[in-house]
């Protein structure tokens, strides 16, 4: 069962979402010496960064960096440099203002011109780093995620091959609509963590929304494929987003 949260604004949504990830890191690093984290892109978790920046810079004690391995859910196809970049985004806000080891970040070669090929290299890093064999999947400690006005969630659009791609743990997948590549978790990889926390803020999401939490099947709205099998679903939902649903508890 989901834990769905409506906060007042996106400001309340970064302090919770801090939170979470501060205690999960705190829990994982003491747990089993490391904590594994996928991050997402958008507005939402630049606001997140933001909080979780500050709150390390007043207490250097709070999160262990050197112990957090930094991984991304998906990226656009353009360099790192690039405005667009997620992982430029996450640089920018969190962590080059974090004493992070450059090693413990792992982001997507999606300067590479061939979008599958980038997909194959990120799989193979992630084999790596968890020790995984053929088709097991890797456990992260946390994936962020947001969701679109469309009811997409990490780059898994309606109508798009990946969100029918239950084998492979990344792929490339080309959305007609913004006429570009993106690379992307598949659904498998993001149900097996051990939480998975949407954040969703704006009245542009409360249309989607209120299908995702109604009856708006997922092939139209992938967010709904995001149940996790052995883990936790936190929805972080700003009053905007929430208001019109009749299924969420205000």
């Amino acid at each position: 069962m989901a834990d769905i949260r409506v906060l007042d604004d996106l400001q309340h949504i970064a302090a919770a979402a801090a939170d979470e990830f501060i205690s999960r890191a705190q829990r994982a690093i003491e747990h089993h010496g490391r904590f594994t984290v996928a991050l997402s892109g958008g507005s939402t978790p630049k606001a997140l960064h933001a909080v979780l920046a500050e709150r390390s810079a007043k207490n250097p004690k709070l999160i262990d960096w050197s112990r957090v391995e930094i991984f991304f859910g998906d990226e656009r196809h353009v360099p790192p440099d690039h405005p667009d970049s997620n992982f430029r985004m996450a640089n920018e806000t969190l962590l080059s203002k974090v004493p992070i080891p450059p090693s413990n970040i792992h982001r997507m070669g999606c300067e590479n011109p061939d979008a599958t090929q980038a997909a194959a290299e990120y799989d193979r890093e992630l084999a790596k780093l968890f020790q995984l064999r053929n088709d097991q999947l890797p456990r992260f400690d946390l994936i962020l995620l947001g969701m679109g006005p469309d009811g997409h969630t990490a780059s898994l659009f309606p109508g798009t091959n990946a969100i029918q791609e239950l084998k492979k743990r990344v792929v490339a997948n080309w959305v007609p609509k913004l006429n570009t590549w993106r690379v992307t978790f598949t659904r498998p990889v993001i149900n097996q963590a051990e939480c998975v926390l949407l954040m969703v803020c704006g009245p542009d999401k409360a249309a989607a929304l209120r299908e995702v939490m109604g009856e708006g099947g997922p092939d139209q709205y992938p967010v709904k494929y995001i149940q996790p099998t052995h883990g936790e679903l936190v929805w972080l939902l700003d009053k905007a987003a929430a208001e019109p649903s009749p299924a969420i508890k205000q």
